[in-house]
């Protein structure tokens, strides 16, 4: 049965993006998603982020999209993105892991699952959670007291083993304007954050690529040389992948990434020394 359905178009909905690594490490893909977005620390090992956007609003399904943004995140980097997402007459889950496929998960409004076993072991298996992998099995059993929303909870629960703590006031089925408020740390369409080791500690600090590119400085010129090696480190295989699958949206893409870091390395000397 096809989880793709027309009936969530133009409903109410939302998604949380569960990325498996700190936010120091996620913050400079964020430009991937092509939206202002949220950031906040969610546990140990893990991110949350929030776009900002609500594309789906112009037509498309929130599944779709939240697979779109999920897959963009994880292409180029080591660790899997988790999207979980709700709509009025569903919610879901999407794992994605580099340029694998991603393995989707659906229930409806009622909590009845519309998905294979098979796709949440592979689920389990993706976000490493081992033996544990029994209470995703759980999600897909008949249980008519819990209800779409009610599962997605259960899942977050089950990654609970995994070190997953939501912030305060996060959750599936909160409105979008409810968890933008909660997460209020914004990384805006091209910013980037960075770690900078001083005097024993470790501080963190945002900017935008084209003004670190153009700062100077002993700290500015690295990080401008850093996001420039991360923008082509990214774009080629995006544009890559693009290229391959003739997907016009991600070869521009790889291009503008590739591009932006090119012009960025050549302004921050990031090409001409060892």
């Amino acid at each position: 049965m096809s989880t793709d359905t027309g009936s969530s178009r133009g409903a109410a909905g939302g998604v949380l993006l569960l990325c498996r690594a700190g936010p120091d490490a996620v913050a400079p893909v964020v430009p991937l998603l092509r939206e202002r977005a949220g950031i906040a620390g969610a546990g140990d090992g893990w991110t949350l982020l929030v776009p900002e956007g609500e594309p789906w609003r112009n037509g498309e399904t929130v599944e779709r999209v939240a697979t779109g943004w999920a897959f963009a995140l994880a292409v180029g980097v080591s660790w899997p993105v988790l999207a979980v997402w709700w709509d009025a007459d569903r919610s879901g889950c999407v794992l994605a892991s580099g340029f694998r496929r991603p393995v989707p998960y659906v229930w409806l409004g009622n909590g009845t699952a519309v998905g294979e076993d098979e796709a949440m072991r592979t689920l389990g298996e993706g976000l490493g959670l081992g033996a544990g992998a029994g209470a995703l099995l759980a999600l897909t059993r008949p249980e008519p007291s819990v209800d779409g929303i009610g599962r997605l909870r259960g899942l977050l629960a089950a990654l609970a083993g995994l070190g997953l703590r939501l912030p305060d006031g996060v959750a599936p089925g909160e409105t979008v304007e409810g968890l933008r408020e909660v997460v209020r740390e914004v990384v805006p369409e091209g910013a980037v954050r960075e770690r900078v080791e001083m005097g024993g500690g470790v501080r963190a600090a945002g900017a935008r690529a084209g003004a670190e590119a153009g700062g100077s400085g002993a700290s500015g010129g690295m990080g401008a040389r850093v996001v420039a090696w991360v923008q082509v480190g990214l774009g080629v295989p995006v544009l890559v992948w693009g290229v391959r699958r003739r997907r016009a949206g991600w070869v521009v893409a790889g291009l503008v990434l590739v591009g932006d870091g090119v012009v960025g390395g050549v302004r921050a000397g990031a090409w001409g020394r060892a």
